[in-house]
């Protein structure tokens, strides 16, 4: 029997969260408004998780909540009514990475699996079996493990214990997101969820006693990025992780958009529907990737110690070859027209490309009727409702966009 493999996706808001489950999440983490590692995105109040969960579950579908910040006393204060109302709002798991944590989520919500944060640090199969003993469903594992370590340590732990992996998205310098720059900067802790990112920014080297005289790490004007790693993306490779024993392939993203967010989750659903059913890797997926918009690309540790080839020295990043431009939010009327959620401007005469779980394919605009039926040459108003014709029957939740003009 094939065995259930997990995509696992971000959900930094509820607009990425329905993006998700469309394009074919089999899960989504979140945050609430506290002890979550993101605190710059949308993030969910007590009653929007709620009603989350039972969105998320009317789909089939799980929702875990991030608990994964490290704790100082004063967090603790109120922590277990929070807890508690989460296990009454029906969630998932607990994503959490603090030992103290996991005792009061045992105490207060003790039906809730417990999925250990990859912010613990997990790895060997020793530390696995630990956690595992007291009480941890799941280990999400650091991403420096090798695909051969990850092998030996799914031969040794329990079949119980599950293995989560991340498949995609940003990696950090430090090690397994254990950083103290941006706090050191700007105050503003990482391991509370309030990172600035300094590994992303261009820095010159300085040498003692030689006054204000600053020295590019390489010889030009621009300096360099030495803490700017790549982001990960194992889309070619989804069989590797699933044969070494991952059964949950995790996607970064909370602070991404609901387009990126779809784009992502869509390509790795094809990719591991594939593999399950004996196909070839289909390489236009990657093409997907790109249209999402991204840094360069690694395989992390997966394969060995990266090393140089890990990091963007001169920050490359690729230019995204798409823009988004709308959002379905109706099924066609009776004049073959879809209900279009303006995201970008487009204008009659373009051609926009589909992305959709179920369709795949390019069309021109030929028409665009506003609301009150007035009929227009763009829609350049952010989110204005309109009415354009399309040949695909495109359902409630897929997106258009248009190629960019590079």
């Amino acid at each position: 029997m094939t065995k259930k493999i997990e995509l696992l996706a971000p959900a930094g808001g509820r607009e990425s969260l329905e993006a998700a489950i469309y394009f074919g999440a089999d899960a989504v983490y979140a945050s609430g408004k506290t002890y979550g590692l993101r605190a710059f995105a949308d993030n969910f109040s007590n009653d929007e998780i709620a009603d989350a969960a039972k969105f998320v579950h009317s789909h089939g579908s799980k929702i875990y909540i991030t608990l994964n910040a490290i704790f100082h006393e004063c967090d603790f204060v109120g922590l277990e009514e929070y807890v508690a109302a989460l296990a009454d709002a029906n969630v998932d798991a607990f994503i959490i990475s603090d030992p103290g944590v996991i005792a009061v989520a045992k105490r207060a919500a003790p039906d809730v699996p417990i999925h250990l944060s990859t912010q613990a640090n997990t790895t060997n199969l020793y530390s696995a079996r630990f956690w595992h003993e007291q009480g941890v469903e799941r280990v999400i594992l650091s991403r420096e493990l090798t695909l051969d370590e990850i092998a030996t340590m799914r031969k040794q732990v329990p079949e119980t214990l599950e293995l989560e992996g991340f498949v995609h998205g940003a990696m950090c310098i430090s090690y397994s997101g254990r950083c103290l720059l941006s706090n050191y900067f700007t105050g503003r802790g990482g391991n509370q969820g309030a990172c600035a990112q300094p590994c992303r920014w261009e820095y010159h080297l300085h040498e003692k006693g030689y006054g204000g005289e600053y020295f590019p790490v390489y010889a030009d004007e621009r300096g360099t990025y030495v803490f700017n790693s790549k982001d990960l993306m194992m889309l070619p490779h989804v069989g590797d992780i699933i044969d070494a024993g991952i059964t949950s392939l995790k996607i970064e993203g909370r602070m991404k958009s609901a387009y990126y967010v779809g784009c992502i989750v869509n390509a790795y659903r094809h990719a591991i529907d594939d593999y399950q059913s004996g196909k070839p890797f289909d390489e236009t997926l990657l093409a997907e990737i790109g249209k999402a918009g991204s840094r360069a690309f690694t395989t992390g540790f997966y394969y060995g110690n990266p090393r140089e080839d890990g990091q963007d020295t001169v920050r490359d990043v690729p230019q995204r070859t798409f823009d988004f431009v709308g959002v379905v939010r109706g099924e066609k009327d009776e004049n073959g027209r879809l209900l279009i959620e303006q995201r970008g401007k487009f204008s009659v005469g373009e051609t926009l490309d589909v992305l959709s779980p179920n369709v795949s394919g390019l069309f021109e605009v030929t028409d665009i009727i506003s609301e009150k039926g007035e009929s227009r040459q763009s829609a350049p108003h952010a989110q204005e409702i309109v009415l354009i014709s399309c040949p695909f029957d495109l359902r409630k939740g897929d997106m258009v966009r248009k190629k960019r003009e590079l």
